[in-house]
């Protein structure tokens, strides 16, 4: 793949505060300029950003409607009433219902919670959910992850006697649902500082708020940090601000003493005695607790996270990992099927987007194959099946093009949708779908410029090999953990040799394991460069190259080693 390479420079006044920075800080200059880049003008704002502390986080009563939220919580919760947490089927909600019922479960025995069904009742809140409350007696919802364009369903409820707390992280329409509460960091006459929480990280902010009110201490709810962490990877939220803090500590907690249920995970996984990175969690422990829902039910995944006990937790990991297993078939099978479509039936080269239908494709796989081909062709992507005599499925997007909105601007012939700028989801019926395939790509011709369709790796900074010393390892570990927004840093060094230790590896000697050094130093380094194996012989003749990396730190069994993680060569 052809990749643009992009480089960050700074601005005269920033080489400025550049200087500044580099005298009060104890850092080398070019991890100075990474925090510059970032927007950071003093050493205060790098300081919390470097070193993320608890009491940075925000006082949730800022977000809308949380103190009446909280006022009806301990109404509900003194007059002994049902209470019923609801949330949806993929990692962020079963988390954040996981967290949300693991908290007041301690508080009251009047609590239940309901994770609808993917195929039976589809995304958010469902009649099917609250004619359940109303048979078992629930007098308060509170939604999480979900509910915030729930309209009709909360004024059904309200006709059966049942209020409605809203939680949730999704863009508002200009009319509110008739909940008593509905806390939404996105609405529009929101004053709270950050709108980038995660559905469990609203989760987490009730759960501050009510022990902020009732007194409890801040120590009893920061081991459910394990949780959040889990749902900010996975839901690919900006690891930015609130995020960052939260996850920097989920992250030690899941370390340090995970919950039975994530432990299960864990162990399933085989990271057990390993050090768990966000990158663990994006493509190990969440798409176990996504295949709950995507397969069966999501509401195992909540079974596994609420285990309270080892065997408990062990069990119920083996059936989850045994549906990722079923999911990653499928996974394959269908994303071939899609590829061999696209290859015998559509000019790609003359494409914008892609929307690709086959009522036979299983619901709970349709939004990976979109991103696998979004990551392949480099453009949006709609994949749609048959489900319950509608059509429905996912969207993914490349940057520049907001596929939210473009599937917003087809909401009158669309029966649902929802979802962030590069990935949503939408339900129709099937007489429209032709007129959506039609305008989903119209839209797609007249906002994707050709540059948009083609990847780009942004350059933050070139270096030499000599400046990848012990202490700027030290220093650009304070930048974890990484996610969106917050993307391990890409480093260029030029006129790289072969060491003499460089070779080809793995299925089909794709991939190579590099031996290189450069002018600055004889120390060779490490790296690997994965399905590069063109560049082999240029390499290997001693012909010079520019590489652009990240520095991972590579374990293998007991030892750790500086790895660069090469994402381009060019000759």
């Amino acid at each position: 793949m052809t990749y643009r390479w992009n480089y960050s420079t700074l601005s005269t006044d920033k080489e400025i505060i550049k200087d500044e920075l580099a005298k009060e800080l104890n850092l080398h200059p070019v991890l100075v300029e990474l925090l510059v880049n970032k927007g950071m003008e003093t050493a205060s704002e790098a300081t919390r950003f470097l070193y993320p502390r608890l009491e940075d986080l925000h006082d949730p009563f800022l977000l809308p409607d949380m103190d009446k939220a909280i006022r009806r919580i301990e109404k509900a919760l003194g007059n002994k009433e049902r209470i019923l947490v609801y949330g949806d089927y993929d990692v962020d909600g079963t988390t954040a219902v996981a967290l949300v019922y693991k908290f007041f479960r301690g508080i009251t025995n009047n609590i239940d919670y309901y994770i609808p069904d993917r195929y039976d009742e589809g995304y958010g809140i469902s009649f099917q959910g609250i004619d359940y409350a109303v048979n078992t007696g629930v007098k308060l919802i509170v939604s999480l992850d979900c509910g915030i364009k729930a309209v009709t369903k909360v004024a059904y409820a309200k006709e059966k006697g049942i209020d409605f707390i809203i939680c949730d992280h999704h863009m508002p329409d200009d009319k509110l649902p008739d909940a008593v509460a509905v806390v939404d960091a996105k609405r529009s006459d929101s004053i709270y500082p950050y709108d980038e929480l995660s559905g469990c990280g609203v989760g987490f902010k009730l759960v501050q708020a009510f022990s902020q009110r009732n007194g409890y201490p801040f120590s009893d709810i920061e081991p459910l940090l394990d949780l959040v962490a889990v749902s900010i990877a996975s839901d690919i939220v900006p690891l930015t601000g609130e995020n960052r803090i939260m996850t920097y500590y989920g992250l030690k907690q899941l370390n340090s003493n995970p919950s039975f249920g994530l432990r299960g995970i864990i162990e399933i996984c085989g990271l057990h005695r390993k050090h768990i990175t966000v990158n663990d969690i994006v493509f190990k422990i969440g798409p176990r607790i996504n295949a709950s829902g995507r397969m069966m039910n999501g509401k195992e995944a909540v079974d596994l996270m609420l285990a309270n006990d080892m065997t408990a937790a062990r069990e119920k990991s083996k059936n989850i990992d045994k549906y990722n297993e079923d999911r990653r078939e499928l996974d394959k099978r269908i994303t071939d099927e899609a590829l061999d479509y696209i290859d015998n039936h559509i000019d790609i080269k003359h494409q914008k987007s892609i929307v690709l239908y086959d009522e036979t494709w299983h619901k709970g796989i349709v939004g990976i194959v979109a991103s696998r081909l979004t990551e392949k062709y480099y453009r949006p992507a709609v994949v749609l099946t048959k489900s319950n005599n509608m059509i429905s499925g996912s969207a993914r997007s490349v940057p520049g093009f907001d596929v939210y909105k473009a599937i917003e601007s087809c909401r009158d012939i669309l029966e649902n949708f929802g979802g962030h700028t590069y990935a949503a989801g939408l339900t129709l019926r099937e007489e429209h779908l032709n007129e959506f395939i039609n305008r989903f790509n119209t839209l797609s011709f007249d906002g994707i410029e050709p540059g948009m369709m083609l990847p780009q790796i942004t350059v933050d900074a070139e270096i030499t090999f000599s400046q990848i010393t012990p202490s700027f390892i030290d220093g650009l570990a304070l930048f974890n953990p990484f996610g969106p927004e917050n993307e391990n840093p890409v480093f260029l060094t030029r006129d790289v040799f072969d060491a003499e230790g460089s070779k080809l590896v793995g299925k089909g000697f794709r991939h190579i394991k590099l031996e290189v050094t450069d002018r600055t130093t004889e120390r060779p380094m490490p790296g690997i460069a994965f399905s590069q194996h063109d560049f082999f012989q240029r390499i290997k003749s001693g012909q010079p190259v520019d590489i652009c990396y990240t520095i991972e730190e590579n374990t293998h069994g007991s030892k750790s080693f500086t790895q660069l993680m090469v994402k381009d060569i060019r000759g």
